[in-house]
């Protein structure tokens, strides 16, 4: 009986495995897609070339068509119309009414509708760099950076501190006040935005500006400085917007008790040549407020060496040591043993 039991529960058991394995491979596998910022606003949206749209007049189904809006910013290939609508930078309720318009003309009190099938007009806007996830995010509203940063996971641990807003597109449908921006854009004059990290998350508003369809966002990272000798965990650390030698130093550990902290070393290349300035450092006093931090540039190598052993840091565990050596040194050649005592 307990035989034909496990037998049971072993056949159920190879069923269900059979049955997980093909769903997994029936399950369509992930891709990468572009993202979307929530879709307030859409009732607003303003049409453009390359959106489709589909009309249907009522009654009429001949009449029925599937429109694109052309460069020009016209509706030029509905049925029996010889001159186009305009569409661009008008709601699709707008077209609708002018459509409705123009069949007038040939039909008694045409009841028309139009929706849009495709939002095509608006070029998604890309942001990349140091982000939790790259992605590509469409545009059908307007859109502020803080928006976009959330829509790519936020910044990791290699940002820079600064995000570079590149414009490849002017202002299609420019509200007043941006009509300069509706102007095309010079190619050898690519409009740039710096937006500082610091600010965006201060929440100050020209940090935080509308992004356009199209631009290309780059979360700048980080270069390293590396940081070697007498500190409690040496290795290279990010740069950040001020880094400077007290808080670089602080992220490895801060220096070790022997260190001798009167005199760091920092290694900077020299620009455009192979060599190197040395300079030197006094930390005792920038910890004492005595003179100022010293900020760090990209690819720094901080050199923290250690005091001698006769130093004003290490005298007592050189005489510490040396006394413990000489002790022991003693006990060995009178060949003695101490006794050992354990305490309960």
């Amino acid at each position: 009986m307990k035989v034909r039991i496990f037998l049971f529960v072993g056949v159920l058991a190879c069923l269900f495995l059979m049955v997980e394995v093909h769903a997994q491979d029936q399950a369509p596998a992930p891709t990468q897609s572009s993202s979307s910022v929530d879709n307030q606003g859409i009732r607003n949206y303003l049409l453009g070339p390359g959106d489709i749209l589909d009309v249907r007049i009522f009654g009429q189904p001949d009449l029925n068509s599937t429109a694109e809006i052309d460069s020009d910013g016209n509706i030029s290939s509905l049925p029996f119309l010889e001159t186009p609508i305009p569409a661009k930078c008008r709601t699709e309720k707008e077209v609708q009414k002018d459509i409705a318009a123009a069949y007038g003309k040939y039909l008694k009190k045409p009841q028309i509708s139009v929706r849009i099938t495709q939002r095509n007009s608006r070029q998604p806007a890309t942001v990349f760099g140091a982000v939790r996830q790259p992605t590509r995010v469409q545009m059908q509203r307007k859109v502020r950076l803080n928006e976009l940063m959330a829509a790519s996971g936020g910044f990791t641990e290699r940002a820079a501190g600064t995000i570079q807003i590149l414009h490849t597109e002017p202002v299609m449908c420019p509200a007043p006040g941006e009509e300069a921006e509706a102007s095309p854009i010079d190619g050898t004059k690519i409009p740039l935005t710096l937006v500082k990290i610091s600010e965006l998350r201060a929440g100050k508003l020209d940090a935080n500006p509308i992004i356009r369809p199209g631009d290309y966002i780059l979360v700048t990272e980080a270069e390293p400085v590396y940081i070697t000798g007498s500190v409690v965990a040496p290795q290279g650390v990010f740069m950040r917007d001020q880094l400077t030698l007290g808080r670089a130093l602080g992220m490895v550990g801060g220096p070790r008790k022997e260190a001798k902290t009167t005199d760091i070393r920092i290694y900077r290349q020299k620009p455009g040549s192979p060599e190197q300035d040395t300079i030197h450092v006094d930390y005792a006093a920038i910890k004492k407020k005595q003179k100022p931090d010293v900020l760090l540039e990209a690819y720094d190598i901080i050199e923290v060496p250690e005091a001698g052993i006769f130093s004003s840091t290490r005298i007592g565990t050189t005489l510490m040591g040396a006394v413990g050596g000489v002790f022991n040194s003693a006990v060995a050649a009178s060949g003695q043993v101490l006794p050992t005592r354990v305490l309960y």
